[in-house]
């Protein structure tokens, strides 16, 4: 059974929702001014960054800030909420350009509009034209993302500087894996944890709780980390069990784009560690992009008969009751970790 959202996370969405809105609201009128063509990157920040999501990361960030002692009604966690969403919309507009993915949430990507927009009919390529335009809207939220940060305490600025380190690392790592067909298990559970888990959960659980306390970082980041890691790898090995069998209604992307793009996943090392030579004969098929929905369909079949499906839902659940066992030696208050608790089950068996 799908668990449902923790009714606070509609709560913090909608403050986080208040606050980003009014920001690009701002820098829309003041660069449109300047000169109407710069309109279009504000609609396409807006379009991404409040056209959907789930608002994980402002409440993970939100309840190690509170959890410590944090007033929730304190701007700079609302802030540092918006600033999250901001790096993150930055991580898709250039993710979608590296994956070369046509849709994010069930609409057209920025760098195939804007690839579109241009049909030939201006100087130079169109592909050069969308992704450029779509790296720099992505380098614009990157920037305001910043901006919402410089209040920051050093400490906090510390943890919010290896958050976006890690992030591109992850990136970086993804890229080159998928380019070397990466099927070891190691591997892909590092570019798991970095591509994506830690900037989920455990550093802006850090960042929330340095935010509120930063006089205790030494008390409070082992703790916190020994939560938010296995759940952040769990997050991520559930997002690439719905990359591949996910809805696409659901989940507003292509089912299976990380076939196609041959993504270094755990659920691909597994499949591959236990396949026969046959069965290994198609997963040989997966980063193919012209795969039709005949040999995806085998591709899925086979992972499914390999028993890596199984066997990947079962470590997800086993670093879910790590993640859950945690809490009590977390220094947070009882509420944060009730509300922390309602996240990984459902961060780890959503089906979006």
């Amino acid at each position: 059974m799908v668990p449902v959202a923790p009714a606070s996370l509609a709560h913090i969405a909608a403050r986080v929702d208040t606050r980003l809105r009014a920001i690009i609201d701002i820098e829309d009128a003041r660069w449109s001014a300047l000169d109407p063509t710069l309109a279009d990157p504000f609609i396409a920040i807006r379009g991404l960054v409040l056209g959907g999501g789930k608002r994980l990361r402002p409440a993970f960030c939100h309840w190690g800030f509170v959890g410590v002692g944090g007033d929730p009604e304190d701007q700079q966690i609302i802030d540092a909420g918006a600033a999250l969403e901001l790096l993150h919309a930055f991580a898709l507009f250039h993710d979608d350009v590296m994956d070369g993915s046509a849709t994010r949430r069930g609409e057209p990507t920025v760098h195939t509009v804007h690839e579109e927009r241009h049909a030939g009919e201006w100087a130079g390529e169109p592909r050069r034209y969308g992704e450029g335009v779509a790296i720099l809207v992505g380098d614009l939220t990157f920037v305001y993302a910043d901006q919402l940060m410089r209040g920051a305490s050093g400490p906090a600025w510390d943890i919010w500087n290896e958050l976006r380190i890690e992030l591109n690392i992850g990136q970086y790592l993804d890229i080159v894996g998928s380019a070397h067909r990466e099927r070891r298990w190691e591997k892909a559970a590092q570019i798991c944890r970095y591509k994506s888990g830690k900037y989920t959960i455990e550093r802006p659980l850090h960042l929330g709780a340095l935010l509120a306390a930063p006089e205790r970082a030494d008390e409070l980041l082992a703790p916190l980390s020994a939560f938010g890691l296995p759940l952040g790898d769990a997050f991520q090995m559930r997002d690439d069990v719905l990359g591949v069998y996910g809805d696409t209604l659901v989940t507003g992307k292509p089912v299976a784009d990380d076939i196609r793009e041959g993504k270094p996943t755990p659920l691909m090392a597994l499949a591959c560690a236990a396949a026969t030579p046959a069965q290994n004969a198609v997963l040989e098929l997966v980063g193919e992009p012209g795969l039709t929905s005949e040999e995806i369909a085998s591709v899925q079949q086979v992972i499914i008969d390999t028993g890596a499906l199984a066997q990947l839902e079962a470590h997800i659940s086993h670093l879910t009751d790590i993640a859950l066992a945690s809490l009590d030696t977390i220094p947070l208050n009882a509420q944060a970790r009730d509300e922390l608790a309602q996240l990984a089950h459902y961060v780890s068996w959503r089906d979006i």
